[in-house]
């Protein structure tokens, strides 16, 4: 480690900045951020200045920096973007003394620190530095360090400092205020931070502290957390659904959730498999429920992950309604539905203004067995129609659109294992799809889509070079 990465404290101090342009307002607006008192000198402003120009800690001197100016600055900022201006006040910076640190934009050489990266998330603060090797390189790291830590951290590293002479004030010792804050941070009372619940979880922290002062340990509480997966990509998880898959004790998971997410998942947590099958089903789903009743009330977090959105024909209203009942906690996290992941991937609008203004989910996998739906309702102009689980169906689905008065011709396609990279999409009609879907050989799983924006695929197919690479059209189905 060639230099020291510290935080210095600025608020009501004072820092200096040279320079008018873009650099120069990226320094200023940190350091009013950080609560200095900032002066900028340069002859003007340039337009990365507007809505800093007004803040009353900034102050604009229209001219060039001299020694006197920096007498009781801490921090200098040079960053005229122009070398012999830069090389002048860094020299004027020197000649003043006094011990202000300096940092010339872009040029290591005159820095006594370098700029880091910095992913707020305040009072939480990572900050990426590369000792000015490759800034661009440390950009990078926080770009993707922003997609694993939540914004919510913030609370819950302040809700955890309002609170942490109530805890010495009951746990004296070190090391117990270690766990503590260890089995909190991982627990219930983080987890209702997190989901916005901040007095409920006051509430909870006072109780457990109440616990400890009468020097009872309180007993552990478990929770559900029922996650969408999505129709199958990783990168379409949510943040939320990603940090949950790395806190639970146990996973529940489906047939169609891909192995790909479930190696996102916590790899010690353990792994109970409860996919259905038509007439094919793993564990039941009433067996399913009462597990996650049964898991919880042994204390564990326990994830439920599922494909696509749980509460769109996922059966997640009916776990959570056990959940309730017996008063366990939980969260649902959405995921992006079967219906909007396959039809992006496959370059098919489900609405567009001139094919569809409304659009209609269905599932093709009846409750007796059998499709059952307001087919008045189905066959309407502009609409698209998204068909769940309905390609063993799919003969009897197109035979009843027409039998009900569609066009034959009426545009339609299948999405078979969208968003992965075996993708596959077959276009037709609703005449000869079922023929194309037999000749390619789909097993799914699968999406059905019906409607005029079926012909969009072919222009929109943005992914083609992408994991669908493997997609098979109509044309080369029936090739």
């Amino acid at each position: 480690m060639r230099s020291l990465p510290i935080f210095v404290k600025l608020a009501g101090k004072r820092v200096v900045v040279t320079g008018g342009g873009t650099p120069a307002a990226r320094r200023c607006e940190i350091a009013l951020r950080c609560g200095a008192e900032v002066t900028v000198f340069a002859p003007e402003l340039g337009g990365d200045f507007a809505g800093l120009e007004d803040d009353p800690q900034l102050t604009h001197v229209a001219r060039a920096l001299e020694e006197s100016d920096v007498a009781d600055a801490q921090i200098v900022f040079v960053a005229t973007e122009e070398e012999t201006a830069d090389r002048r006040d860094y020299e004027t910076v020197r000649r003043a003394g006094g011990g202000a640190l300096v940092n010339v934009a872009d040029r290591p050489d005159m820095c006594d620190f370098t700029m880091a990266s910095i992913l707020d998330r305040s009072p939480l603060v990572v900050a990426i530095g590369t000792d000015g090797a490759s800034p661009i390189f440390g950009r990078m790291l926080k770009a993707r360090l922003e997609t694993e830590i939540p914004a919510a951290y913030g609370r819950l590293v302040e809700f955890a400092g309002a609170r942490r002479e109530a805890l010495e004030r009951v746990l004296p010792g070190a090391a117990d205020r270690r766990r503590f804050w260890e089995r909190m941070l991982e627990g219930p009372i983080a987890e209702l931070v997190l989901a916005g619940q901040e007095d409920a979880a006051a509430r909870a922290f006072d109780d457990e502290i109440g616990e400890f002062a009468k020097g009872v340990r309180p007993g552990q509480v478990g929770e559900v957390y029922l996650v969408g997966a999505g129709p199958g990509d990783p990168d379409l998880l949510t943040f939320k659904a990603l940090r949950l898959m790395q806190r639970c004790d146990v996973v529940l998971y489906d047939r169609l959730v891909s192995e790909d997410i479930m190696n996102l998942v916590r790899r010690d947590a353990e792994r109970i498999y409860v996919g259905k099958q038509r007439n094919n089903h793993a564990m039941p789903q009433e067996q399913i429920s009462a597990s996650l009743v049964k898991l919880a009330q042994q204390g564990k977090r326990v994830l439920r992950i599922k494909g696509g959105d749980p509460f769109i024909f996922g059966r997640g209203g009916e776990e959570i309604e056990m959940l309730a009942a017996h008063g366990i906690p939980f969260q649902v996290v959405p995921g992006i539905t079967a219906a909007a992941g396959c039809a992006a991937y496959a370059g098919i609008p489900l609405t567009h203004r001139d094919h569809a203004q409304s659009c209609l989910f269905v599932t093709g996998h009846g409750k007796e067995g059998h499709v059952d739906v307001d087919w008045n309702a189905m066959i309407q102009p502009h609409q698209t129609v998204a068909v769940y689980m309905g390609l063993s169906q799919l003969d009897s689905l197109m035979g009843e659109f027409i039998a009900r008065g569609a066009s034959p011709d009426l545009p339609a396609a299948v999405v078979d294992n969208g968003t992965k990279a075996n993708q596959r999409v077959v276009t037709g009609t609703l005449a000869s799809l079922p023929d194309k879907v037999r000749e390619a050989g789909l097993r799914g799983p699968t999406i059905i889509i019906i409607g005029s924006v079926v012909t969009l695929h072919d222009k929109l197919d943005w992914f083609g070079d992408g994991p669908n690479r493997n997609r098979t059209t109509a044309g080369e189905a029936a090739a």
